[in-house]
Formats: C-alpha cells, structure tokens, sequence
C-alpha cells in the first residue's frame, strides 16, 4: 500500500507540472499496482473498486491532455474494461460523457489505423466500438445532450431528435473543463456520424434536408461535403442544379449486398417506428388543444 501511495503521489506530480508522457506512465503504474494489490488479497474489493474510481477520475488529465497521441485510443480501452467498466456503472456513471465523446472522436481514426493494416474495410472494429458504447449506455444510469445524441442515432434511430441534440452538445462542450478545448472537433466528427448513419438508408439526399440534420445552412452544409469528397472520406457527388448529393455505389458482392440490405432494413425500420410515434404523439397533442378548445367556448 505504501508503494501505490508513492505512485498516486508521482501521478499528481506528473499532472501538475503538465508532463503527460510521464504522467501517463506513472497512470499505468497505478492502474498495475492496483491490480496486483487486489489479487494477493492485499486489497478489499471495496478498496480495489474505490481506488479504479478515482483512477479513472485522474486519467481524465492524462487522456485528454495527450489526445493525439492515441491517448482517446487508451481511454476507451481502459474505460471499457470489465473491472472499471463496473467502476463506472457502480461508483461514476457521470464518466460516460467522456467515454461518449472519446468514441467520437477516436472512431475514425480507428477506422484508418485498421484499414491500413489489413487493407481491407474497418467498418467491423468501428460497428463493435459503437456496439460496446452503447451496451454501456444501457448499463449506466446517467444522460446528457452528448450521450442523448449517440442514443438518438444508434438505438432510436431519430434524426430531428440527434439534431436538436446536437445543437445542446455545443453548449455543453464549451463549459466542460476536459472538453471545451475539443469543442470544434468534436461538432464536426459529430457531424460525419450523423452524415454516416443518414446516408446508410439513402441513396439520394435534399441538401436542404442534409443541412438541417446538420445543423447548418445549406451554403456550409455543401462546403463541408465537398471538404469530405476532396479528402476521399466520401463516395458521393454533389448535383448542384437539383440541389441533392448524390451517394456513389460500390462494386460489392451479392452477399455483401443482402447482407447490407439487412442490416439496412433493420434501421429504416426503427425510423418508420419512431415516425410513427411522431405522428401519433402530435394527434394526441392536437386532440387535446381540441378538447381544450372546445371546453373553453362551453364556458
């Protein structure tokens, strides 16, 4: 115990000074000390959970602050591990802002680093880190616009609700101590997500429509994909006379098409749901200002 207060105590020094390369050394030291003191028995359980809490709370400076250098990349892999992973779901729900916006803005990077490898397409490593952030999601009882935003897309499928969302992210952004400096980054890979996941259920988009899933006008909303297109992040044209992009087709295999055409229908069957919803939650409403309506002429 003596030796892991001596580590603590080297971490804080670490931070203070703002030297994260040692800092995240001196992080991993902590988090191996203890794991070690658990597992000789040297440790409560209660201890051990107690001790990988604040672990995490510090690893917020380290992570953050050394962002580029894969530290998101680090965060989410010891985020998501079992034993802190109950750390969370137990002591600190209020951590998964922080796994949220890490996964975003780590996922294509992700994407590229395991295209680069194989050579083939990453979609497999980034559908499983979303399927992992999600499962967390539905573990914790916590929620704000970054985690509503990620819930909107990936499990209700409800593109006005991302939007509004999204707009409510920005503000939360720029008051987070960890996070303000990530706030422009953060908008615009949020953006991609929406962008992604909007294009997967359509072949040809309105701009209009796109700009307004966006949250931008249709001027920006048209520079920024054309941004993507030059940057090859998009396989898609823009036609300016009918005011649309046009998606690009790729030259897969009929099983990869069914298998897509599956995975396809599942999503644009969750948004007819969640349309329907809409709809029937606006007669209720419009039902009720009736009734309203007609009490108050009877009086």
């Amino acid at each position: 115990m003596d030796l892991l207060q001596l580590l603590w105590g080297k971490l804080s020094c670490e931070i203070l000074v703002e030297n994260w390369e040692e800092a995240s050394i001196a992080l991993t030291a902590v988090k191996l000390s203890i794991e070690q003191l658990a597992l000789t028995k040297k440790m409560t359980a209660l201890t051990a959970l107690q001790q990988r809490t604040w672990l995490l709370h510090w690893s917020l400076f380290v992570f953050w602050n050394n962002s580029g250098a894969k530290g998101l990349e680090s965060m989410v892999e010891l985020f998501t591990s079992e034993k802190y992973l109950q750390a969370i779901t137990t002591n600190a729900p209020h951590l998964l802002r922080y796994l949220t916006a890490a996964v975003l803005l780590c996922k294509r990077r992700v994407a590229k680093a395991s295209s680069s490898k194989d050579g083939r397409s990453s979609g497999s490593e980034v559908r499983k880190l979303m399927k992992d952030l999600v499962r967390v999601m539905q573990n914790c009882e916590y929620s704000d616009p970054i985690v509503e935003f990620v819930d909107c897309l990936c499990v209700k499928f409800d593109f006005d609700g991302a939007q509004t969302k999204l707009v409510e992210c920005e503000t939360v952004l720029s008051t987070d101590f960890f996070l303000c400096k990530q706030t422009a980054l953060f908008m615009e890979e949020a953006r991609v997500f929406v962008f992604e996941n909007y294009c997967r259920i359509h072949d040809k988009i309105d701009l209009n429509t796109l700009a307004a899933k966006l949250a931008m006008d249709q001027e920006a909303a048209e520079r920024w994909i054309v941004d993507l297109i030059r940057n090859a992040l998009l396989d898609a044209k823009i036609d300016s006379e009918e005011g649309c992009v046009i998606m690009g087709t790729d030259a897969r295999s009929v099983h990869e098409q069914v298998m897509q055409r599956t995975r396809d229908l599942n999503i644009r069957s969750a948004t007819m749901v969640q349309n329907l919803k809409n709809v029937v939650k606006e007669a209720r409403k419009a039902k009720v200002r009736s009734a309203k309506a007609a009490l108050e002429e009877e009086y």
